[in-house]
């Protein structure tokens, strides 16, 4: 009595044709791209955060006339920035919860 492989698998019919993106990543990249994601998230944040400054400064100079825009864009900005700490706090938490796992 004889038994055989399953047929295919070393084909590509396998974890790797249904998951094509895990083959292509590797630590690094998985660094590169978390670093890459954060940098991002704080440039967009700070966007939104000058955009809300120029807000305020031109309502105080009398160019903005509209007081719901200027609210609208520094509640804007303080929920990006709010965000943006939970998500490091979280990553943060990640990366204490893995230091402290046992090999």
């Amino acid at each position: 009595m004889s038994i055989t492989g399953i047929a295919g698998i070393e084909s590509g019919f396998g974890i790797s044709k249904a998951f094509p993106e895990l083959s292509k990543i590797s630590s690094s990249s998985t660094a590169d791209g978390a670093g890459k994601f954060f940098s991002e998230l704080v440039s967009k944040v700070n966007d939104i955060q000058v955009q809300s400054d120029k807000a305020i400064q031109g309502l105080a100079s009398g160019e903005n006339k509209n007081l719901h825009e200027v609210m609208i864009a520094v509640e804007k900005s303080s929920i990006a920035f709010q965000f943006m700490s939970q998500v490091r706090n979280k990553a943060l938490e990640a990366y204490q919860e893995v230091m402290r796992m046992q090999v």
